[in-house]
C-alpha cells in the first residue's frame, strides 16, 4: 500500500506517517520502482499499535520503547500513566472550579476578572500574610465567591487568617448575598471526617449572626464531635439560646473553657426562666456522686453571676456543705451578693 492508502485506512495523515518514519517508529517495508513508500500489512498493524498506545497518553518515545524493547514492562508505565492522568485531571478540575467562581462573581469586565483571579490566588498563597490580605479585601466591589471563602476557611490553620476568613464569610451574607450558600457549605463541613475541618466549620458558623446560623448551631449540639458541641454551646450562650445550658455546665465540670462557659451561663441567666434552669443544672451536677471537689468548686463559682432567689437558696445550702472549700466559696459569694444589694438600695 502506498502512503495515501495507508493514511485513508489508518486515519493517520501522510505528514504524521512521515514523522513516524523520521523517528524510526514505523518504516515502510519497501519502495516501488518509482521510489514511492510501500507499506505492508505488518506495517499497517504497527501504525495501529502506535495510535492505540498514543491514545493512552504515551509519548512517541515511550511508544517506541513499548514496541521495540524486549524487556519492556508495561505495568510500571501504566502506573506512571495513572499518576500523570490523575494530576492532569486534578489540574483541569482546579481550572474548572476557578472558572466557575469567576463566573459566579459576575465580573463586568476584564479588570474585574483579573481582580477576582488575584484574590483567588491570594487565598491559595503559601504566605499567611497574603492569604489574610486577600480575605480582608474579598468583600469589595467584586467579591470573591462564597464557595472560595468557605473552602479557604475550612482549610486554614493560621489563627489570624482564619479570623479574617470568618469575618469575610459573615460579611458575605449581608444583604442576602451568598449567606445561604455559605451556610449550606459550612453545614457540610460539620460532617467532615476530619476533626479540624469540623471545628473550623462550627467556628465559622458562630460568626454569622442570623437565624439560619443559630439553627445550625442548635443542630450542632447533637454532633458526634464533642469539640463541635462545645463550640456551638458557647456561641448559642451569647445568643440567649437556653438549649446550650447542659453542654456549658458539662464544660465547667470538665474544666474545658470553664471560665468562658460560666460567662455564657451568666449571659443566659438574664432571662429568669433560663436562670432557674441553669441553677437546677448546676445543683444537679453538684449533687452527683462522681463530681470531685475541684469540679464542685467550679460549679459553685458559676452560681456567683446567676441572679434570682433560686441561686441564692442554692448558695445558702452550699455554705453548709461538707466540703469546706465549697462552703467557703458559697459563703463568700453570698456576702458579695448581700453587699451588692445594699449598695443598690
Amino acid at each position: 500500500m502506498l502512503i495515501g492508502d495507508v493514511a485513508r485506512r489508518s486515519g493517520v495523515s501522510a505528514r504524521m506517517l512521515r514523522h513516524y518514519e523520521s523517528l524510526g517508529l514505523v518504516r515502510p517495508t519497501g519502495r516501488t520502482d518509482a521510489g514511492y513508500r510501500e507499506y505492508s500489512g505488518e506495517d499497517l498493524r504497527r501504525i495501529l499499535h502506535v495510535e492505540i498506545l498514543r491514545s493512552l497518553g504515551l509519548s512517541l518515545r515511550e511508544v517506541g520503547q513499548a514496541l521495540d524493547e524486549p524487556g519492556f514492562r508495561p505495568g510500571e508505565l501504566v502506573d506512571d500513566l495513572v499518576r500523570r492522568t490523575r494530576e492532569r485531571v486534578a489540574a483541569e478540575l482546579e481550572l474548572l472550579t476557578r472558572l466557575r467562581r469567576i463566573g459566579a462573581a459576575g465580573p463586568a469586565g476584564w479588570e474585574d476578572v483579573l481582580r477576582i483571579v488575584a484574590l483567588l490566588q491570594g487565598l491559595g498563597s503559601d504566605s499567611a500574610g497574603k492569604r489574610q490580605r486577600a480575605a480582608l479585601s474579598s468583600t469589595g466591589e467584586v467579591p470573591v465567591p462564597v464557595e472560595a471563602l468557605v473552602e479557604a476557611a475550612l482549610s486554614e490553620s493560621d489563627p489570624s487568617v482564619a479570623g479574617a476568613l470568618r469575618w469575610a464569610l459573615a460579611r458575605s451574607g449581608e444583604g442576602g448575598g451568598g449567606g445561604d450558600r455559605g451556610l449550606a457549605l459550612l453545614a457540610e463541613g460539620l460532617g467532615s471526617p476530619a476533626a479540624e475541618v469540623r471545628k473550623r466549620a462550627v467556628d465559622s458558623i458562630a460568626e454569622i449572626p442570623d437565624a439560619e446560623a443559630t439553627a445550625l448551631l442548635r443542630d450542632a449540639l447533637t454532633n458526634a464531635d464533642l469539640a463541635v458541641r462545645r463550640s456551638a454551646a458557647l456561641a448559642l450562650g451569647t445568643r440567649g439560646v437556653a438549649d446550650a445550658v447542659p453542654t456549658l455546665v458539662d464544660m465547667i465540670v470538665e474544666e474545658v473553657n470553664d471560665v468562658v462557659a460560666a460567662d455564657a451561663l451568666s449571659a443566659l441567666a438574664n432571662d429568669p426562666a433560663s436562670a432557674d434552669r441553669i441553677v437546677a443544672r448546676l445543683t444537679g451536677r453538684l449533687a452527683e456522686d462522681g463530681a470531685g471537689s475541684p469540679a464542685r468548686q467550679r460549679l459553685t463559682q458559676a452560681l456567683a453571676d446567676i441572679p434570682g432567689d433560686a441561686a441564692a437558696r442554692a448558695l445558702a445550702e452550699l455554705s453548709r456543705d461538707e466540703d469546706r472549700v465549697v462552703a467557703l466559696i458559697a459563703t463568700y459569694i453570698l456576702t458579695m451578693r448581700d453587699e451588692t444589694l445594699r449598695d443598690e438600695r
